[in-house]
């Protein structure tokens, strides 16, 4: 297991209410972007500009692309702007769970950003995908979501 993998305690799991509300960021590959119209779901995209900045103001699910070189380098897999954007404690107190993707060719490393995020706000990592994601990826995700936020269909 990778050092960055913490176990949440089921009891600490705060579970959103109200409807199910998306942040994400990707860059201008737009790979997670696509992901995330698949979903269907209402979202707000973390900005590429720095110098941009949002505030959320309900509960959600951070997607997060992995930006790393592999083996044990991890420095600079969770992308800068979603840094900045879970900086503002308002918006870091709002996240209840984590979703991630990546790359499997960097091994064990393969979306780490999700596991970081998960560790530093203590908050359960959902899924992890590949890439620009599966149908079946969609699909789970899409369950994992409506489930989580107690919408189930």
């Amino acid at each position: 297991m990778h050092k960055d993998i913490k176990i949440v305690d089921a009891s600490a799991i705060v579970k959103p209410t109200g409807t199910p509300y998306v942040v994400y960021f990707s860059s201008i590959s737009n790979n997670t972007h696509r992901f995330i119209e698949k979903l269907e779901f209402e979202h707000t995209r973390i900005p590429v500009n720095l110098d941009e900045q949002i505030e959320v103001n309900q509960e959600y699910v951070l997607f997060c692309p992995t930006y790393s070189g592999g083996g044990e380098y991890t420095s600079g897999a969770v992308p800068k702007q979603v840094i900045h954007f879970l900086n503002n404690k308002h918006n870091r107190d709002l996240c209840r769970g984590v979703i991630s993707s990546g790359n499997t060719n960097f091994g064990n490393t393969f979306a780490i950003a999700g596991p970081i995020l998960s560790k530093k706000l203590n908050v359960p990592l959902l899924y992890q995908f590949e890439l620009l994601g599966t149908k079946n990826d969609v699909e789970q995700v899409q369950t994992i979501i409506t489930n989580f936020f107690g919408k189930a269909k």
